[in-house]
């Protein structure tokens, strides 16, 4: 039997983030457990805002760049799914999703010379 590879807290976010498509995940936290489900509480941020616009510390989650980011793997919990460390050195071990993809589903040959 193979493992879900993403954690149930990723998930969460990414469940969240497709609900309120108008707010910007910015991360999550473990809430509680019972016989039957975890609670995760998600940090959602209203790029919209006046308040989060003019607030330097917090505004580059405005950046439309920055939409969607649970579904791509850029909060904490998705990077520790995709196996992307924090610290000096690890830059060159950040696995590529569509990297990975393109090599696992493109064919190249030795040219004939």
């Amino acid at each position: 039997r193979v493992k879900f590879p993403r954690s149930l807290r990723s998930v969460a976010e990414e469940r969240v983030g497709k609900r309120c498509g108008n707010l910007r995940v910015l991360n999550s936290y473990w809430v509680a457990v019972d016989g039957c489900y975890k609670f995760f509480e998600v940090i959602l941020v209203d790029p919209a805002h006046r308040v989060i616009r003019n607030d330097p510390r917090i505004n580059w989650i405005c950046k439309a760049v920055m939409k969607h980011r649970e579904l791509r793997g850029l909060t904490a919990a998705g990077r520790k799914g995709r196996g992307v460390a924090k610290g000096h050195g690890n830059h060159r071990f950040m696995p590529s999703r569509r990297a990975i993809w393109k090599k696992h589903n493109s064919v190249s040959f030795q040219r004939y010379r």
